[in-house]
């Protein structure tokens, strides 16, 4: 089934390994005929934006998503990060097994948004302490 998706002016995103932007000043469509990695602009983290531990497991897994040839290195160090951010917060243990479901099963997407509330839950805690 192909997916239809509308480009903002200016907007970019990630379409398998290929980073596509509508240059122009109106919308465009695009249709996805096969099943491939995708990414929203909004949804894309860049590596100097990954400045804490719960956006780097959000970039980690990003880049399984996105770079299939090297999973495997992107795996290791999610797994690394994780055990880091439990040792610090165990109270994360919920959200992070939800994750590792998705991580074990390769549904990165899906693994993508509850790791976006990691990054909730990071800026909550932040804001609190200032």
């Amino acid at each position: 089934m192909a997916l239809k998706l509308t480009l903002k002016p200016n907007e970019r995103m990630i379409i398998g390994t290929t980073v596509v932007a509508n240059g122009g000043k109106t919308a465009c469509n695009l249709v996805v005929e096969n099943k491939t990695p995708i990414l929203r602009q909004k949804d894309i983290l860049n590596e100097k934006e990954a400045d804490s531990p719960c956006r780097r497991i959000y970039f980690a897994i990003q880049l399984m998503y996105i770079d299939l040839e090297n999973e495997l290195v992107h795996q290791e160090t999610y797994w690394k990060l994780v055990r880091q951010l439990l040792d610090a917060v165990p109270s994360l243990t919920g959200t992070i097994d939800r994750i590792n479901q998705h991580i074990l099963t390769r549904e990165y997407y899906k693994a993508l948004k509850l790791a976006s509330e990691l990054i909730d839950y990071e800026q909550e805690v932040i804001s609190s302490v200032k």
